[in-house]
């Protein structure tokens, strides 16, 4: 065993998470994590106590495949990286926090409207919605707010099409999940999450009433209905579904037009030949990796790996944006390269929590970049790119706000 295995003194373990200077580059101590020998090294997090945190893309892999980690958001060793994290602890835990086998048949409730066939079956729609949005931007003329006028609502307006909520409801909604998931305020976040909940709540009342179409009627007339799931998980699965399904796309299309336009060649290059757009969308995941801080875990028993033991009880990190960045499985991993093949990223995570609505980020993220360019062939920022509030390390990564011209 190597003496790394041991905790390090205070001083051995900076802070953690880190804020982004640049929308798409690693912070500089992330850098310095990647760079260095072992695969684990200690952080400190905000309430003192200290993680690991994974530095490779092999070692992430495995031990997002690793039993013996959980993922249980309501354990007290869970690495919690905010205040916001510890709202989950007094609360019914969504199929996210949920390990096998209590995990599987929770998922698989949902699973069916994320299949590769039932996606693609969503095309024409998402190409409608797309295409609606973007008439709506051209017709109020430049400049314009990327975030609130194209990719935030787009992918709203698509999640509810899937589930059956309301987009009327988008205003209440999308103000809630920015504040559940961005607050550094644990209070705030927990009356974000508490609103959000009653909202569903009522929803699913009405869907008891009256059935609806989606994937939350599906779920209340057939799996509520034969107690198959209780109410309080049924609210954290919708939550989960609503939050995840918009946020995440919104940031994703904000960060991947930033990246593309302070990328000429691979812009261009883009532009000339369609054909290229699913490599890119997936190279875009690479290389941005939004949920930096989606991958906690506590270990449920000792894990050697690498020559280094993560003992029961501590909590460990796997990082998106340092796993893609690993230069012995991406070469010159800090390059952005839409020609690279690049799908064996870890920005959906790995192993049994791989994310649900991975198919349906992806063709939302072709037809949106297809379209948008496009239809806005001069598309370019309004401001210089180092002018741009970016999200701090604790959340997931993006701006709220993009002006753009054209």
């Amino acid at each position: 065993m190597t003496e790394t295995a041991a905790t390090p003194r205070p001083q051995d373990a900076p802070a953690f998470p880190n804020d982004r200077t640049c929308p798409y580059q690693l912070p500089q101590e992330y850098t310095r994590l990647r760079d260095e020998a072992d695969t684990l090294q200690k952080v400190t997090l905000y309430d003192g106590r200290q993680a690991w945190v994974v530095t490779t893309h092999e070692a992430a892999r495995k031990l997002l495949a690793d039993p013996r980690l959980s993922s249980d958001r309501t354990h007290a060793d869970f690495p919690a990286t905010s205040p916001r994290i510890t709202n989950f602890r007094d609360r019914r835990p969504g199929f996210i926090s949920l390990d096998p086998p209590d995990h599987g048949p929770k998922r698989r409730m949902a699973i069916g409207e994320f299949t590769v066939k039932r996606i693609k079956g969503m095309r024409t729609d998402i190409e409608r919605i797309v295409h609606g949005f973007l008439d709506e931007m051209l017709a109020a003329g430049p400049p314009a707010d990327l975030v609130s006028q194209f990719a935030l609502p787009v992918p709203s307006m698509v999640i509810c099409q899937l589930l059956g909520v309301p987009y009327a409801d988008h205003d209440f909604f999308q103000d809630a999940s920015r504040r559940l998931v961005q607050s550094v305020d644990a209070a705030d976040a927990a009356t974000a999450r508490d609103d959000l909940a009653g909202y569903m709540d009522g929803l699913i009342t009405k869907l008891q009433a009256e059935p609806g179409p989606g994937l939350l009627g599906n779920l209340v007339a057939e799996q509520l209905a034969n107690g198959e799931i209780d109410r309080e998980e049924l609210v954290s699965t919708a939550m989960l579904l609503l939050v995840a399904g918009h946020e995440t796309t919104a940031s994703m299309t904000s960060l991947s037009v930033i990246t593309l336009l302070e990328h000429p060649d691979q812009h261009a290059a883009l532009r000339s030949d369609p054909g290229l757009v699913p490599g890119a969308v997936e190279e875009l995941l690479r290389y941005l990796a939004i949920a930096d801080v989606a991958g906690g875990r506590v270990a449920k028993a000792d894990i050697e790996i690498d020559g280094q033991l993560i003992r029961a009880g501590e909590g460990v990190i796997v990082t998106n944006s340092i796993a893609n960045r690993d230069g012995s499985v991406f070469k010159d991993p800090d390059t952005f390269d839409i020609h690279r093949s690049a799908r064996h990223h870890v920005a959906f995570g790995y192993g049994v929590h791989q994310c649900l609505g991975q198919n349906l980020a992806r063709l939302e993220l072709e037809v949106i970049l297809t379209a948008l360019f496009d239809r806005i062939p001069t598309l370019r920022l309004a401001v210089p790119v180092d002018q741009l509030t970016l999200r701090p390390g604790t959340t997931i990564q993006g701006v709220n706000e993009l002006p753009v011209t054209w």
